[in-house]
């Protein structure tokens, strides 16, 4: 069986992290540097002692996981993130909780020891950043994993909180194959490659984790339904079918059929097709107790096959969310009153 760690884990099953985020990176990807010349100065920014090249940003003596984030280096920075995850804080001057909140992330982020950046994003130097993640507050802090923007929160967050967001924010970006460590040196530095950790998987899961990989869930779901079969103990396999299954239906969802599909469910809240699907859709975007309590009303209200399908989709959610979740043991015990 594999670790935790190890287990290709999709977006959905992360606590409020979902890599099917509508952020379009690009344009600020492509985005030429800006001319050299004075601006705003982040704590530890460029002009600050310590500054060197690299990343084009700060390499902070005994803080060298840390990036100071702007236009001219933000490209490098996402290509970074196909090897480490990559968190940004985006803060401002005149919020003294968010500058208090990127030296807190600091700190974690070193205590995982090479497995994740840090970013630190001044909003009133970079507001295309702000305005590319949909920022409407800081401090606000998101990630971005193989070029893709992973919401984390928004506010303040205590220490055990952001933790629990990080663990699983690694489990994401194994699923999709990025399980780098950087260097003492830093991302600038010469020992900064990224350096395999993740242990091998058993050959089926291993076939999944491929195959999710490439976007073909079909098949990562045939590969976890044979190790089923050969071992139908495998906890890993069971949580991962769900996972996938759960990616399989959202795939060839556009914005626009989203966006149908919630009006839908609002106009007919006894049609389990489009309440089934709201779910789907709250689960993989982080809003656990609303996805699984859409269910559970809709149980409520119906009988017979319907019910029993409900009830099926909600235990395959419970393990994409994770059965020991807290949120999942809530839902169970609503799920339990309305059946009996």
């Amino acid at each position: 069986m594999t670790s935790p760690a190890s287990r290709p884990v999709p977006p959905a099953a992360a606590n409020p992290l979902n890599l099917r985020g509508a952020v379009d990176l690009s344009s600020l990807k492509q985005r030429p540097a800006p001319p050299s010349g004075p601006g705003p100065a982040a704590p530890g920014g460029p002009d600050a002692p310590g500054a060197a090249e690299g990343t084009g940003a700060a390499e902070h003596p005994g803080r060298p996981l840390r990036v100071d984030v702007s236009e001219a280096n933000f490209q490098e920075l996402v290509e970074l993130s196909a090897q480490v995850p990559v968190v940004i804080a985006l803060w401002a001057a005149y919020s003294p909780v968010s500058g208090q909140l990127v030296d807190v992330l600091e700190r974690i982020v070193e205590s995982y020891d090479g497995r994740l950046v840090l970013g630190a994003a001044d909003i009133d130097a970079f507001p295309q950043l702000a305005q590319a993640f949909q920022v409407q507050a800081v401090p606000t802090a998101v990630a971005v994993v193989k070029g893709q923007p992973v919401p984390l929160f928004q506010g303040g967050a205590e220490e055990e909180e952001v933790r629990n967001l990080f663990d699983e924010l690694l489990k994401v970006a194994a699923a999709n194959g990025v399980t780098g460590r950087i260097g003492a040196g830093g991302p600038g530095s010469r020992d900064g490659a990224a350096e395999p950790v993740a242990p091998p998987l058993p050959p089926l899961h291993q076939a999944a984790f491929d195959a999710i990989e490439a976007g073909d869930y079909a098949a990562a779901a045939a590969a976890y339904r044979q190790a089923l079969l050969e071992m139908p103990a495998d906890a890993e396999a069971k949580a991962g079918l769900a996972q996938v299954e759960l990616m399989g239906r959202l795939q060839p969802l556009s914005v626009a059929d989203t966006d149908a599909l919630r009006q839908r469910a609002a106009d007919e809240p006894d049609n389990l097709d489009a309440q089934l699907g709201v779910a789907d859709l709250d689960v993989a975007g982080g809003h656990i107790e609303d996805g699984l309590g859409r269910i559970v009303a809709f149980i409520g209200r119906n009988f017979g096959s319907e019910r029993e399908t409900a009830r099926i989709r909600m235990l395959e959610l419970f393990e994409v969310v994770g059965t020991s979740d807290e949120r999942v043991a809530k839902a169970r015990q609503n799920l339990a009153r309305v059946l009996f």
